[in-house]
């Protein structure tokens, strides 16, 4: 959800609507990490990263193919 949307439904909600919903959130991950083999959450986060730094190459590809192009 972006910034804008978050903003939106904050002014839109009553506050304690809103705590629910961000404990709500906090109980469904504890609840999740206990369902979650040990380890699994590092991984995900490694290779998240790793699919971050994919898409990083291919922009730094792509700019130095534009650069290259116009000089």
């Amino acid at each position: 959800m972006n910034a804008e949307k978050r903003k939106a439904m904050k002014d839109k909600l009553p506050p304690e609507a809103l705590e629910h919903m961000k404990a709500a959130r906090a109980e469904m991950r504890k609840s999740m990490e206990s369902i979650l083999p040990p380890g699994f959450l590092e991984h995900r986060r490694t290779a998240r990263k790793e699919a971050l730094l994919a898409f990083r190459s291919l922009i730094d590809a792509a700019i130095k193919k534009t650069e290259e192009k116009s000089s």
